[in-house]
């Protein structure tokens, strides 16, 4: 093979057999620029139902419809070349039954061009994600803090301390067992994060979780300092462009009121510039 050969993507085979090895790196996106800056950076990108708060303002994820999905991912799929793609299954796509969910998680593949989904829940999705894969849809789990299910987890809140480990720990276990290529443990101590690691056969991802976690995750949002509504416990913010993007628009605002923007250079005088002649050479003269 060529040593300039371009770099394939990544499918969910490679992801799992990533496990014990080399952390896994992983963003969300949901537009094809920001696809295209973490190209080749992440070994999957996901296309998240977070993009219903990031991008469109609601108050939770609970709003995010298929049609949604299907824009961004599309969006995101044009940016990628070097990196996985997944895809969140939005609430209420899924939780009917295994059906249901293949009729969506295949709708979501095909526009797409995801190479897998991503579903939350723990033992009592087990049925469906075996369903899943039996036909030929690979699927990323997600234990801990599910955000579809806040309004039966009473918030934000961490999962899996005291009494509740053995229930997340069991969670990671069913999706395991029932055929998930790996899964996202959300909101967990770091603790239980480890144990889970340790057991489950598949690569674990974290975002607040553990560094022992054989992949990490964040909202690029929030890492970039864009989503500043608020800032969870577990984000590292590595640049901060909220600010510096207002600042800007800032800036911008005042030059317009002030005429000073647009200047010269950045208008088109009323007559095109006159052509620049062409001089023959000279024909070289004989002695």
């Amino acid at each position: 093979m060529s040593a300039t050969a371009r770099k394939m993507a990544p499918n969910a085979e490679d992801i799992r057999a990533r496990k014990g090895g080399t952390p896994l790196v992983s963003l969300t996106a949901y537009t094809t620029p920001m696809a295209q800056f973490m190209d080749g950076h992440c070994d999957f990108v996901l296309v998240g139902d977070s993009v219903g708060m990031v991008l469109h303002g609601l108050t939770s994820t609970l709003g995010v419809t298929m049609e949604m999905m299907i824009l961004h991912g599309q969006a995101v799929a044009r940016g990628l070349k070097q990196s996985m793609m997944v895809i969140d299954m939005p609430f209420a796509s899924y939780e009917e039954g295994p059906a249901q969910a293949f009729r969506n998680a295949a709708r979501l593949m095909a526009e797409t061009g995801a190479g897998a989904v991503k579903l939350e829940g723990g033992v009592e999705m087990a049925e469906t994600i075996r369903f899943l894969v039996k036909r030929g849809i690979p699927v990323m789990a997600h234990v801990g803090l599910t955000p579809q299910s806040i309004n039966t987890l009473g918030g934000y809140k961490v999962q899996g301390r005291d009494a509740q480990a053995e229930a997340v720990l069991a969670d990671a276990h069913a999706v395991a067992e029932a055929g998930a290529f790996s899964v996202v443990l959300e909101k967990v101590p770091q603790g239980l994060a480890d144990r889970i690691t340790a057991e489950v056969a598949i690569p674990t991802i974290g975002i607040g979780a553990s560094a022992g976690c054989d992949g990490q995750i964040l909202v690029v949002d929030d890492m970039l300092g864009f989503f500043t509504a608020f800032k969870p416990k577990f984000v590292k913010r590595y640049a901060d462009l909220g600010p510096l993007a207002e600042a800007a628009i800032s800036e911008y605002a005042a030059e317009v009121r002030a005429r000073s923007f647009p200047a010269p250079e950045h208008v088109f005088a009323d007559q095109a510039p006159a052509a620049a002649k062409t001089v023959a050479p000279k024909a070289p003269q004989k002695d």
